[in-house]
């Protein structure tokens, strides 16, 4: 009996693969489509829609999941998932020109996705907390020369962006009033400018009035966790001074988003819930090339959530925005008894599989040892 030696693939870069073999180098960029697979979940179809797209996938020998009752129409609206070769999603992308009933329009948002490739690099985002009670370095900043020391050292170690926060966004934290945030946050501003400093600063505030002020003084991103629900003046702000927003879904508010989060569809509830900030934000005159999302890492998520999250991260491609993660030393590492420095390695650790998902932004408390342990260093 012939032993025959067999593997997965599982690559990236398919191309290279099947040129090894002896692959048709000429033809290889095309060939590569028919080996690249991708599956695309389409929302809200009508039961007219989806059929035709199923019909369409299948003479292509692709196919497409939809509700039982599709066939029937005893339903108003059903997700899809459409699967497929990119060569073949392709073909249906281009009989979809042909359809009606508005699948013209999916036509042209299946080619945006397709045609999506992640080339940049991850920038780090240092955190610089000026707070008393910030889950893991609350009080060590408070104090100014400290915290200009802290400021001067992340950026000596590569940090690509500077996060200020006056207001401890923790489970189970309170409120901060605008003017204690704006009585840290200042002095820092006024530091940052008399050094000529130009690594960008993003403040990370709910406020607008804090948002508006530190704009003022040099801040050139704000990074909105609550994703312009606490405070409805917060887009106007943004879109006043045309500046970056970092969009974060959190589910409930710092004081009860732990309190027994659930979900029916994690990834797609959360996905969705963007989705529609996207839309205000755009609708209100912010660009969106000016928007950095954040799924919000333990702001209203169970630790398997979280996970869920980092696993699946590359799906949030589909919004057409930057992305940034934040997992610095959370509770998702279960290290409560831990030091710091022992945080900081794990958390590297789990910002490597960020970084080969090709995240835009990852936030972290020890910028050296990311730009280390991750070949990433400047030095």
């Amino acid at each position: 009996m012939k032993d025959f030696v067999i593997k997965e693939i599982i690559t990236d870069e398919i191309e290279k693969e099947i040129e090894r073999i002896g692959f048709d180098r000429t033809y290889s960029k095309r060939g590569a489509l028919k080996f690249k697979y991708k599956n695309i979940k389409i929302y809200n179809l009508t039961p007219v829609q989806a059929n035709i797209l199923k019909q369409t996938a299948l003479s292509y020998g692709a196919d497409c999941a939809t509700h039982k009752e599709t066939i029937t129409a005893k339903i108003e609206k059903t997700d899809c998932i459409l699967g497929g070769s990119y060569s073949q999603l392709k073909k249906i992308s281009e009989k979809l020109q042909q359809q009606p009933f508005g699948l013209k329009d999916l036509s042209k948002e299946i080619d945006i996705l397709l045609g999506k490739t992640k080339l940049s690099n991850t920038k780090i985002v240092g955190i610089l907390n000026l707070t008393p009670d910030s889950f893991s370095d609350g009080g060590e900043f408070l104090d100014y020369e400290k915290a200009t020391e802290h400021l001067k050292y992340m950026i000596d170690s590569g940090a690509d962006v500077i996060d200020i926060g006056a207001e401890s966004t923790k489970p189970y934290s309170t409120p901060v009033s605008a003017e204690a945030q704006i009585d840290r946050l200042l002095p820092i501003l006024e530091f940052v400018k008399e050094q000529n400093i130009t690594v960008p600063i993003s403040i990370d505030t709910r406020s607008a009035k804090v948002a508006d002020v530190c704009i003022q003084n040099g801040a050139s991103i704000i990074n909105d966790v609550s994703g312009f629900d606490y405070d409805e003046n917060m887009v106007d702000v943004i879109a006043n001074y045309g500046v970056k927003i970092i969009l974060q879904h959190s589910k409930g508010t710092p004081e009860t988003m732990q309190d027994n989060p659930c979900y029916d569809s994690l990834i797609d509830e959360i996905y969705l819930n963007l989705k529609q900030k996207i839309d205000y934000a755009i609708s209100k005159g912010i660009e969106k090339e000016n928007i950095i999302l954040d799924p919000g890492i333990g702001f209203g998520k169970t630790r398997e959530d979280n996970f869920e999250i980092l696993k699946r991260i590359e799906e949030f491609n589909g919004l057409g925005c930057e992305l940034m993660l934040g997992l610095s030393r959370k509770s998702l590492l279960n290290m409560q008894d831990y030091d710091n420095d022992m945080k900081d390695i794990f958390t590297v650790a789990l910002n490597t599989l960020a970084v080969e998902r090709k995240v835009d932004y990852i936030r972290v408390h020890n910028v050296r040892l990311h730009k280390i342990l991750m070949g990433l260093e400047i030095f």
